[in-house]
């Protein structure tokens, strides 16, 4: 049977993965996800020591969406497999195309969705790998784009599967018809204003006339185009694993020893590792340019959808935009009736705590009030920590010990009134500091890990 080469493909994750306990179905409706999910109810997954369950994403951008979602609850029913439907915004940002939107709300939708012992598995098959990389090609894309789509990568904390990716359309359709499947039609399928559709419609159906296995070509290409992105990507975790910087980024000096190929080659993996997008070749460009040339007394920043490249004396950091900020904000945090501290949440920032200790932190004796405030930098403000002879503006500190301009301004300063007791990063103010054998308490603070702060 046409499917059997699934069948092998699963056994074979299943084998490499052995933690892998769920296997839940990307089920649309649609005819591909159909099959699939069909395929592997009339499967003896209990024998792989798996459960079924399938996942429906409703993006609410159409009338009938609400339909859709019943429909998909009556195949489910009806194969006794359970559904759960996820509801998401797919509204397309500034610039970003519907199509775009819609696969960015999805795949955020799957991906927190799966655990660490799942895999979710999507019905893409060897005429989409067509297609995509057709698109990518389109692009101008380098090998990365070029591979399309990988059998097996990684999805959140849990895994993304494949199975149909040798398997051509018309295969599936054979199977849907012979057991009398039903499917949603999605219309918009047909509308050719979408690039995919365009390529599906017209380009696709062309190619075949002149070169009837233009589909398995192409998808050829793609998987020679994915070695070649492996090959790379082995060249670049080694040229990653000597820039990386002890300050959390990579190391202009090293960066700068590398030819240019090999420059793109690791920031673009060094990004991807960080789950930041990929900026295009003009904004590759601008980084190699502004970041790893600029004098070292400058701070540039280069920005793009979804991510920016920083740098500070000898290092590049690449982080996700940053959230808003109110640096005018008070926090007030308050101990509990039985002297205790619970832990303060700094919006979107990160998280304090207090923990007890002996000759180190502050002085029991100063949190007799109850009461502290969280208040951020605004100027002008000085500091005196343990281990300095006098106090010195706050801002000269936090240059001499490192600290990057843009976390300056969210770091949170712990006050007692208007005296500043400690700066995370820096220390105890001394007046508050507890003396050896006294009794303390630590401050402790969390930030919130950006994906591009390894």
């Amino acid at each position: 049977m046409i499917l059997n080469s699934a069948q092998q493909q699963i056994q074979s994750w299943r084998a490499a993965h052995p933690h892998i306990r769920h296997l839940i179905v990307g089920y649309s409706g649609g005819l591909d996800s159909h099959v699939l999910l069909h395929w592997l109810a009339t499967q003896q997954l209990a024998e792989l020591g798996c459960t079924l369950q399938a996942l429906h994403v409703d993006h609410g951008l159409q009338a009938a969406s609400a339909a859709w979602g019943e429909h998909c609850a009556a195949v489910c029913r009806a194969l006794q497999v359970p559904l759960r439907v996820c509801r998401v915004d797919a509204r397309p940002a500034p610039g970003e195309s519907p199509e775009a939107a819609a696969r960015r709300a999805r795949y955020a939708a799957f991906a927190a969705d799966l655990g660490p012992d799942a895999a979710l598995l999507t019905a893409h098959h060897r005429d989409d790998q067509a297609e995509t990389l057709l698109l990518q090609l389109l692009r101008g894309a380098g090998p990365h784009g070029l591979a399309a789509m990988p059998a097996v990568s990684r999805l959140g904390r849990g895994w993304l599967w494949r199975p149909f990716l040798d398997i051509d359309r018309a295969a599936l359709q054979a199977y849907a018809e012979a057991h009398a499947l039903h499917w949603i039609e999605d219309i918009s399928n047909a509308n050719t204003d979408f690039d995919r559709n365009y390529l599906r419609h017209r380009v696709l159906p062309l190619l075949r006339q002149r070169w009837p296995a233009a589909h398995r070509t192409l998808a050829r290409s793609a998987r020679h185009c994915a070695e070649t992105a492996a090959w790379l990507d082995v060249e670049a975790e080694r040229d990653l694993r000597a820039a990386r910087s002890d300050a959390g980024g990579l190391s202009i000096r090293v960066v700068r020893q590398l030819d240019e190929p090999r420059q793109r080659n690791l920031l673009r993996y060094w990004l991807r590792c960080l789950c930041l997008p990929v900026p295009d070749a003009r904004q590759l460009a601008r980084i190699l340019h502004d970041t790893l040339h600029a004098a070292a007394d400058r701070n540039p920043c280069v920005r793009w959808p979804g991510g920016e490249v920083r740098r500070y004396r000898d290092v590049l950091y690449a982080l996700p935009p940053p959230v808003p900020h109110d640096g005018r904000q008070i926090l007030f945090w308050r101990a509990q009736a039985d002297d205790a501290w619970p832990p303060l949440t700094v919006p979107n920032l990160g998280n304090l705590r207090l923990r007890e200790t002996v000759g180190a932190g502050l002085r029991a004796a100063v949190l007799t009030g109850g009461v502290l405030q969280v208040r951020f930098r605004r100027g002008g403000e000085r500091f005196h920590p343990v281990g300095r002879a006098h106090g010195q503006e706050l801002k000269k500190l936090l240059q001499e010990a490192g600290i990057p301009p843009w976390q300056r301004e969210r770091l949170p300063l712990l006050y007692q009134e208007d005296v500043l007791l400690v700066v995370p990063g820096l220390g105890v103010a001394s007046a508050a500091a507890a003396a050896p054998g006294e009794p303390g308490w630590e401050l402790l603070w969390q930030p919130l890990m950006p994906r591009g702060s390894g």
